[in-house]
């Protein structure tokens, strides 16, 4: 586990809002959905948006910025104007912390 690093508390996020936090000058989202967690960045790839002030339906996040959409599971944008998928990052679950290896994060698509 030497590169995970503990993001928050499972405690910390509910189903109807994301959870902003930062870690060495990244900022992250964190999700909760269907008992499952997941990870995003939380910058908007369409404008300055954030995605922990987006809105939540089911495993989308609308950005409050411009109304564009994501798949919060696979980063995939689900409605225009966002074009440029969110990147994501493999959740670990343990001792109630959420866990990611920040170094491991991936985009839809990407080679």
């Amino acid at each position: 586990m030497s590169d995970l690093i503990a993001l928050c508390s499972v405690d910390a996020v509910s189903e109807d809002a994301a959870l902003q936090v930062g870690h060495d000058g990244r900022d992250y989202a964190v999700y909760l959905y269907d008992g499952q967690y997941y990870v995003t960045a939380d910058l908007c790839t369409h404008g300055p948006g954030f995605m922990s002030d987006g809105f939540i339906e089911g495993c989308e996040v609308e950005c409050p910025f411009h109304q564009g959409k994501f798949n919060f599971i696979t980063g995939a944008p689900t409605a225009a104007p966002c074009t440029e998928p969110l990147r994501v990052w493999p959740v670990t679950v343990q001792d109630g912390q959420i866990w990611i290896d920040p170094n491991t994060g991936t985009v839809e698509g990407a080679t």
